[in-house]
């Protein structure tokens, strides 16, 4: 993708301050280390997340370098804000590539629009809504993402900010733990679910809604696939039964990819168009998509057409 320049400046890269900060914040760097990885000023460095100057082009690549990222990503457009993120500066710096990522599938594909109950809905009455038998919930990723929730994972160099969960106009998103344990990982989905309805208690919440208390009876935790330490808490009773084996993928986002290839599209061009490299949209989608995302080939659609998915 092509570099910004500012035509009335001899050509000099329009380098975004906010896109400076993101970069710099999603690699857990101050200024002064961006600096001394880089060779630029950290004075310098802040002057330009300020807007109060403007590198030369060999600055930007220079920065960029440091960064892990194109310099295209640099001079692109003001990055999203997310709603009610974490207070961990790297964990929102990978929210904001998540919700870029999500524009640029929302380009091309129909994706499930949010349909979430009203807020501070119960566990039971938000089953009800979205229409649960009794028994254990389905998938939770499937299942938020069938009701309108993007949902990513967090790169591995910031799961100690744990799963987490924020709105971006009108669109919720979760990000989950992918060192979690697959129980654990389905128990935090709920827990996010609950908060994003606005529950202070989603622990509670969780918890009545993936073994709703009911239903408990001559049950043991396998039945409801959580962790035997969530099931005796629940229940004070204590069985020696296996765990989960995998972690709950998303449907949403392998048939997507699916898609994607089958249309020319390769996980590398998609990393390129969003200015990445495949690391990075790796570490959004890690232990969602069941099969790995090498780049392979040469990148490059056989067309834009609008594609649905069909849930």
């Amino acid at each position: 993708m092509a570099l910004r320049r500012d035509s009335s400046d001899n050509g000099r890269i329009m380098l975004t301050p906010s896109r400076l900060t993101l970069a710099r914040t999603r690699r857990g760097l101050t200024a002064a280390e961006l600096g001394r990885k880089s060779g630029v000023q950290a004075r310098a460095i802040s002057e330009y997340e300020r807007g109060q100057r403007r590198p030369k082009p060999a600055t930007v690549e220079a920065l960029a370098g440091a960064l892990g990222f194109p310099a295209a990503f640099l001079s692109a457009l003001a990055p999203p804000r997310p709603q009610n993120g974490p207070d961990d500066v790297q964990a929102t710096a990978a929210a904001q590539l998540a919700i870029e990522f999500n524009a640029w599938l929302e380009r091309l594909f129909v994706l499930p629009q949010p349909n979430l109950p009203p807020p501070r809905t119960s566990p039971s009455g938000t089953r009800d809504a979205w229409r649960l038998d009794t028994g254990p919930a389905p998938n939770m990723v499937q299942l938020l993402e069938s009701h309108g929730v993007r949902v990513f994972s967090l790169p591995v160099d910031c799961t100690g900010q744990g799963a987490f969960s924020c709105w971006h106009n009108g669109t919720p998103f979760v990000f989950l733990n992918p060192t979690a344990t697959p129980e654990q990982a389905r128990f935090d989905a709920t827990k996010q679910l609950a908060v994003l309805l606005g529950h202070d208690e989603p622990v509670e919440f969780a918890a009545e809604f993936l073994m709703p208390e009911k239903q408990l009876y001559g049950t043991n935790h396998r039945h409801w696939f959580v962790s035997q330490a969530q099931f005796a808490t629940r229940t004070n009773a204590h069985d020696t039964q296996g765990s989960m084996v995998r972690r709950e993928t998303s449907k949403l986002l392998t048939k997507v990819f699916r898609v994607l290839r089958e249309n020319g599209t390769t996980p590398l061009h998609v990393a390129k168009e969003l200015n990445l490299g495949l690391e990075e949209l790796n570490g959004l989608v890690f232990g969602l998509v069941l099969t790995a995302l090498p780049g392979g080939g040469e990148p490059g659609p056989r067309g834009r057409a609008r594609l649905t998915l069909v849930r």
